[in-house]
This record gives structure tokens, sequence and C-alpha cells, in this order.
């Protein structure tokens, strides 16, 4: 048997126990994809990752990103979490307050902001028009009226999403999804808050997103799913370049998911992370 340092942490979280966990395994050199898909069903998080020594030159660790269900090439949790688990354990950037991290949607920029870890958005690998049949099924799947709906499009950086954006933050409270309906679809939804709202929560957006693969069909606080939105809707103008989203309410989390937009344009997403577990693996 050989034993792997392993980490888990609450991102997104401006308190324990309220954002999205991630398992980290560190050092995970010498497990195969077998294992990593293995491990993975058994922690039933949304995901785990395995920090791997990096192919690129310029980046200062890879990693691989699994869902219960599949690899991905990207996912923004697990970006945060797993380089605040990197450097926890003593990881330091070959780039004084800059990290890179290698995979497989290729290099993905991570930088201090304040206290918190932001990565820079990457491009998408899908965008644009969502034909009529499929935001059809969608918005039949979601149960919501389609007056309701104000825009639509594919925003996929790595996990597929289909993005909606919405009414209001009630809109997206309210949706009681037919994940059945939903099948082959990772739809993720965005509404507005009030004035009131606002001032009240500390965010001016509602996240969720909606993933009929994951136990309970609902990601808890997804950084991927926020980037879109940003990459499609900040740069289109129908969002701010800066704003702060809460998401995971449905599910009993308080996930706060902050978009800031550079001087040159570039979109950042960032948040809290913090080690709850940590220990052993050993397989």
């Amino acid at each position: 048997m050989t034993s792997f340092s392993f980490s888990q942490v609450d991102v997104f979280a401006p308190g324990p126990l309220t954002g999205n966990p991630v398992a980290v395994v560190h050092d995970a050199i010498g497990l195969d994809d077998n294992q990593m898909a293995a491990f993975t069903r058994w922690t039933n998080l949304s995901e785990t990752t395995f920090l791997l020594p990096p192919t690129n030159a310029s980046a200062d660790y890879r990693l691989r990103i699994f869902t219960p269900g599949s690899e991905l090439p990207f996912a923004g949790h697990p970006t945060l979490g797993s380089a605040h688990a990197w450097m926890e354990a003593g990881g330091v950037p070959t780039r004084e307050g800059r990290i890179v991290q290698e995979c497989g949607i290729g290099l993905i920029e991570i930088r201090r902001a304040g206290d918190d870890l932001a990565f820079r958005a990457p491009g998408f690998l899908r965008a644009g028009d969502v034909d009529e049949q499929t935001l059809a099924r969608a918005v039949g799947a979601l149960g919501v009226a389609r007056d309701r709906v104000l825009r639509s499009s594919w925003i996929d950086n790595g996990p597929g999403w289909l993005g909606l954006q919405l009414a209001s933050a009630e809109d997206v409270l309210d949706l009681r999804p037919d994940f059945a309906a939903m099948s082959g679809l990772e739809i993720g939804v965005i509404g507005a808050h009030d004035e009131d709202q606002r001032a009240e929560l500390g965010a001016e957006y509602e996240v969720r997103a909606l993933c009929p693969g994951l136990t309970g069909g609902e990601d808890p606080v997804t950084g991927s799913l926020n980037a879109g939105f940003a990459m499609w809707l900040s740069r289109a103008g129908h969002l701010p370049g800066s704003y702060v989203a809460r998401q995971g309410t449905v599910l009993g989390r308080n996930g706060r998911v902050r978009i800031e937009t550079d001087e040159s344009g570039e979109i950042w997403v960032g948040g809290s992370s913090r080690t709850l577990v940590a220990g052993t693996l050993t397989l």
C-alpha cells in the first residue's frame, strides 16, 4: 500500500462549512486513472483533484480534476482549493504572487486577492446561441416560465455549461428542476437580487448550478460557472465588471464568489478557501 497526503478544502466559503468542499490528493504520482476515478467516487464530492508534477515548464504543478462520473479539463472551485492546499503544503510559485496551474484546458493563472485566491477566467470550449429545441428542453426541465428567461448561451469552459439569465434572484431560488428531463445538460442560472437584498446579503446576484450527474443534482458553489457568466454577460454589458454572487442557498450553504475585471479586461474569479480536513490517504 502507498500513502499520500490528503486535504479537504472548503472553497468560496465565508465561514466554515459554507462553501463547496474539494478533496485534494498531494503528490499523486503512481496513482493510475482507475484509482483516481475510484477514489473520487468514494469521496462522493462533486470533484476530487490530484496534484502532480507539471509537464509544461511554465507551470508550477499539474492538476487532474475528476467528478464521480468523468474527468474534467477545468473546474473552478477545485482550482482554487487545490492551489490553496498546494501552497499550504509548502508549494512556492515560480513567479512571486502568481501560481500557474497546468490542467486539461491548458495553463490557468491564479493570483492572491487580499487573503483570497482568484483564477483568471479561461476561454470557452463552446459558446454562443442555444438551439430552440435544447433551450425549450432546458426551460421545461427547470419549470420556469419562458418570459422569465432573459438570455441564454453556451458558456462551456470545461464542464459543459448552458447558461440562463433569469429575471430575478427569486426566480433562481424558486426553481424545482426535473433532473430526469434535464439528462445530458449541465444548466447554470443567474438572477439579480433587489437593492434591499443586495445590502443585506453582501451579494448582487444568485447563482445555481444544476447537474443531473451529481448526487442531489446540484453543485453547491461553482467557479467555472461563475466565470462563464462573467465572460458572457459582463463582457456584453448585461452584468457589471465586478460583483459578488451568492450560491448554494437551497443546499444550506452560503457561498460567495467575487468577480473582478482588471484594467486589461481580464476577468478574475475569487473567494475564500480553508482546509477543514488534513490527513493521509492509503491505497
